[in-house]
């Protein structure tokens, strides 16, 4: 029987011959993330962890990167606990403050291997589907139960395709792509559902394809999916890991809906205020004035986002009244932008440099805004109070659109610039 990607991870997992969506399986998966919500995942089960321990050494990957540098005597102290589980329990993948934030640190690690399972209790764990994972957000007694048992039940999703034609304009990035994908279906148009990635991937680069299967779940989905080609192929060489075995979906596999998408036609795009599926093309919004711009996080971190913005900022200066914050995803892809001169020329420019984490993009550490601010972010989400203050508002947009919108002080196209 043909069978879609989900439906063929799902049965390997589960030992079950043959799935269909909406049957739930038992399964084991490959790894658990968490992050500085570990204290609060392990304190369900202390006792029961004093008793019977861990199931597995090599499940848990724990990553501090929400509030880093601790900001607070609280945060201090909740970074201490989880250090002292994973020194009591001999956790084999933990990383300490600045190393990054959680889902690029576990990809660089060589963690996310197609074919897997992976799952944490953070939703943008979807972000491994971009190496052909089944990767997905699970809640925090879930978590605690797997670090018990090593299994947990999952219910098998409909399947949706997306076939990409053509290649992608100038100016024109994946963020731009997925901010209209989600525009067109709606932030709960994938609800539950797995989202595959057809047609011509070979046009998206591994950074692409992290930068949508980042934002699967802003479109509800409970993972978002690439194949493993010649680019993923590649990509996996360069970290040094085992390429896993990749699996993919049968020709013939059957769809709850078939979307397609010619790359060509995608414009520059902003999500405004709060939802994520409210899009507009950039040229509706020229002028809208911005306090703020955050040029980073797990969506638009690495290097590459950043280069972009370099580019455009090059030896020039941001607006008078405008802060424009750079948030690398992780130490690699500082020390990256750092040896091409990229942050120098961000610098230069009056950004400020901060900690690779995720503080400004949930309003948890650095960057809160002010009643009344607005601030464009290459971030994923913009929902009412997300960075600090349910006052402001928060546009969403590629880096190309921030750095051009950081220039002139407010909401600019990026293909004047580049």
């Amino acid at each position: 029987m043909a069978s879609t990607f989900a439906e063929k991870i799902l049965s390997a997992k589960s030992g079950v011959d043959a799935v269909q969506p909406g049957q739930i399986v038992t399964v084991s998966p490959d790894h658990l993330l968490s992050h500085d919500n570990t204290a609060a995942i392990i304190g369900k089960i202390s006792d029961e962890l004093g008793r019977f321990g861990l199931c597995r050494k090599d499940l848990h990957v724990i990553v501090l990167d929400h509030v880093v540098p601790a900001s607070s005597e609280t945060a201090a102290n909740n970074h201490k606990v989880i250090r002292k589980y994973v020194k009591d329990y001999g956790i084999e993948h933990f990383f300490d403050v600045g190393e990054g934030i959680c889902h690029q640190v576990l990809v660089e690690q060589g963690l996310a291997r197609p074919g897997s399972l992976i799952v944490g209790s953070d939703s943008h764990t979807c972000t491994y589907g971009a190496l052909g994972v089944f990767a997905t957000g699970i809640d925090r007694t879930e978590a605690a139960a797997l670090i018990l048992t090593g299994q947990m039940w999952l219910k098998v999703p409909q399947s949706i395709k997306v076939t990409l034609a053509g290649e992608l304009s100038r100016a024109v990035s994946a963020k731009d792509l997925v901010l209209s994908i989600i525009g067109d279906i709606g932030a709960d148009g994938a609800t539950y559902c797995s989202v595959e990635f057809h047609g011509n991937v070979g046009a998206l680069t591994m950074d692409d394809r992290l930068t949508i299967s980042n934002m699967g779940v802003e479109m509800g989905a409970k993972t978002a999916v690439f194949p493993i080609d010649s680019v993923g192929e590649t990509f996996l060489s360069g970290l040094g890991a085992d390429g896993g075995e990749p699996v993919w979906a049968d020709a013939d596999a059957g769809y709850s809906r078939h979307l397609e998408y010619d790359l060509a036609e995608i414009e520059p795009v902003v999500a405004c205020p709060h939802t994520v599926d409210n899009l507009a093309p950039v040229t509706d919004l020229a002028e809208t004035k911005i306090d703020q711009c955050l040029l980073g996080t797990c969506t638009n971190g690495r290097a590459c986002d950043l280069a972009v913005a370099a580019e455009i900022l090059k030896g020039k200066s941001i607006a008078g009244g405008v802060r424009l914050l750079v948030l690398p995803a992780s130490r690699k892809e500082l020390a990256k932008a750092m040896a091409d001169g990229t942050i120098q020329t961000l610098i230069d420019a009056g950004a400020m440099l901060l900690p690779t984490g995720c503080g400004p993009c949930l309003g948890a550490h650095l960057g809160v805004l002010a009643p009344g601010e607005r601030c464009l972010s290459t971030a994923n989400r913009n929902f009412k109070g997300r960075m600090g203050c349910k006052e402001a508002e928060i546009f969403l947009a590629s880096p190309a659109t921030v750095a051009a919108s950081a220039l002139h002080g407010c909401i600019s196209d990026p293909r004047n610039e580049l």
